[in-house]
């Protein structure tokens, strides 16, 4: 890089510098750029919330018929480390515990995998204050089954598979008839009732009173939900990663 392009980005002057040489830069030093879409902040946290809360809904309603007991957003003050497992289940006749972290996008591995360990090594304790008495843990990280998230999760795949080597199938298998060894499983969730709280907005040419398309060609973003859209709203899941 010339030293003055360098001198640029120190200066903060990002507007002048096209963006995979800021990438170029960013990487040369050792480190990620970590770029994020924030749109119109208070509906993407609703809308975060809601898809969570949709996917933990869900959740319960697959594993209770299979003769789970579920306890949702379990929190936990256990030595010092606290936090809260999204969804916490105990199958009663197998003594089976189930650890359950849902996303709604796919946040910073590093911190979802360390946080996840944590949680899954605690649950026992917890459940046992529960008067859950468990013999075995199985785990699973469930992902809204979003085009984008499985692309993030395949490009991850490796570092994926050696935590949690069972598939969604695997999983639901064991989840009916749990007296085989504790899973690990990548399960992604794409049941109609998720994905219909993932939206993103229609994207309109601006238009003048007459009708008519702006002469300048600027856009402006309409109200309308884009019914064939499955793309996921672009946003940050961090205010859940414990």
């Amino acid at each position: 890089m010339s030293q003055t392009t360098v001198s640029r980005l120190e200066r903060g002057r990002l507007d002048e510098t096209a963006l995979h040489t800021v990438e170029q830069v960013v990487s040369g030093l050792g480190a990620e750029l970590d770029l994020r879409i924030r749109w119109r902040g208070e509906e993407l946290d609703r809308l975060l919330d809601a898809t969570h809360a949709a996917m933990v809904e869900r959740l319960v309603q697959i594993l209770v018929p299979l003769g789970w007991q579920c306890a949702a957003e379990a929190t936990f003050l256990i030595g010092g480390e606290r936090g809260s497992i999204d969804v916490l289940a105990w199958h009663e006749r197998s003594g089976r515990l189930l650890v359950v972290e849902t996303k709604s996008v796919v946040p910073d591995l590093q911190q979802m995998l360390s946080a996840f360990d944590r949680k899954v090594r605690l649950a026992p304790t917890i459940a046992a204050r529960r008067g859950w008495q468990s013999n075995g843990v199985a785990r699973a990280i469930v992902l809204a089954g979003t085009p984008t998230n499985r692309r993030r999760a395949e490009r991850f795949a490796a570092t994926l598979r050696a935590v949690l080597p069972s598939d969604t199938a695997t999983m639901l298998r064991w989840l009916a008839d749990p007296a085989s060894p504790c899973p690990a499983a990548l399960w992604f969730l794409s049941d109609s009732r998720v994905m219909t709280t993932i939206r993103r907005r229609r994207v309109r040419p601006a238009r003048k009173p007459g009708g008519r398309p702006d002469e300048a060609g600027s856009l402006s973003v309409g109200t309308g939900v884009a019914a064939a859209s499955r793309a996921p709203i672009v946003g940050s899941d961090e205010s859940r990663m414990r």
